[in-house]
């Protein structure tokens, strides 16, 4: 589908057509669902967080600028839900704690990492995922959504060299942690984990 198409597409869906809505359905659902699963904490949410984008998207088309391309615009979208959807469960997990504590139970220190650790899709998976969620989502972005540092920097509204400084940071931080000797290595991995999605 190309942009002038897509744009179509959303024009007819904002007037309510279900077809355009299963149209544009079809065409991003992949990267929707591929992208939440790789920025979420835990891999039980991603159905509730892709939800929640297609709502987010329901409410914000009428504010869509059509000079910008879609895909970023999505992009960014996704980013902002995800984040924010970590956020809450972070709280929710600091107030579940805190009561547990206020109750004089007992909590087992580390047994929800071992369960995070367990829904995590390999080594590369687990590695990516404990990266702070800035340089996550940069290179979830880069690899996994195939953008251009110019489209990541339209994504998360950040100036192109922010983008790219924690593209760097990111892989030298995943270097470290892993042993990686190359970012040519790093692609060769995302590329197949992209088909997997």
């Amino acid at each position: 589908m190309t942009e002038e198409e897509l744009h179509d597409c959303l024009q007819r869906m904002s007037k309510g057509e279900q077809e355009a809505f299963v149209l544009l359905h079809n065409r991003i659902r992949k990267q929707v669902y591929g992208t939440v699963s790789l920025l979420v904490n835990r891999q039980a949410d991603v159905a509730d967080v892709v939800n929640e984008i297609y709502i987010e998207l329901f409410r914000c088309l009428p504010h869509y600028d059509r000079q910008r391309p879609f895909g970023a615009w999505l992009n960014g979208m996704i980013v902002r839900q995800c984040s924010s959807w970590n956020r809450r469960s972070w709280r929710r997990l600091r107030l579940m704690i805190r009561s547990r504590e206020n109750a004089s139970e007992v909590l087992y220190p580390g047994a929800d990492a071992e369960l995070l650790a367990e829904e995590q899709r390999g080594e590369l998976m687990q590695l990516v995922s404990g990266l702070p969620p800035k340089l996550r989502s940069v290179i979830v972005l880069r690899y996994y959504g195939e953008c251009s540092y110019d489209e990541i920097a339209s994504a998360l509204d950040i100036p192109l060299g922010t983008a790219k400084s924690r593209h760097h940071k990111a892989l030298r931080k995943l270097r470290q942690q892993a042993a990686f000797t190359g970012e040519d290595e790093m692609k060769g991995d995302w590329t197949c984990l992209s088909r997997v999605n």
